[in-house]
């Protein structure tokens, strides 16, 4: 392999960067293998966390444009794994809700991201893992729109 420049090489940011490429791969891997999309894992996994909710309540919960999250909503559907509704208590909004395959699904994609974690993360120990997740969390909420 290439050498790295020093200064980027002691960069957080570009560490950062070329991990989160590495770490998007194997997701996007492991979701095409399972036949499925992260976007799908965002959605099943609000849903189950906070129940029944808007397609734009969704978007905005798992940080998917509008018209991305109308796209996978509808391959949700297809699939069995949502069921969408006109919301009773607001005629113009849908409300889509988690279905038992949907469940089995969003377990499936756990393992598969589990697996991720494990890959990326092998060199760490697990009380290093947990380290270097406290830290990129608090570091996350620092830029995190209020």
């Amino acid at each position: 392999m290439d050498e790295i420049p020093e200064r980027l090489a002691v960069k957080p940011s570009w560490l950062i960067t070329q991990l989160a490429v590495h770490a998007r791969r194997l997701a996007f891997d492991g979701f095409t293998a399972a036949g499925a999309r992260g976007y799908h894992y965002r959605i099943l996994a609000a849903l189950h966390e906070f129940g029944p909710a808007s397609q734009a309540e969704l978007g905005r919960r798992c940080r998917i444009d509008r018209s991305d999250i109308v796209a996978a909503v509808n391959e949700l559907v297809e699939q069995g794994f949502v069921d969408r509704a006109p919301d009773p208590d607001h005629g113009r909004r849908n409300r889509v809700t988690l279905t038992g395959g949907g469940a089995g699904q969003l377990r499936r994609m756990d393992g598969v991201l589990d697996q991720v974690q494990d890959d990326l993360l092998k060199p760490l120990s697990p009380e290093d893992r947990q380290t270097l997740t406290r830290l990129l969390s608090r570091v996350l909420a620092q830029h995190e729109p209020e």
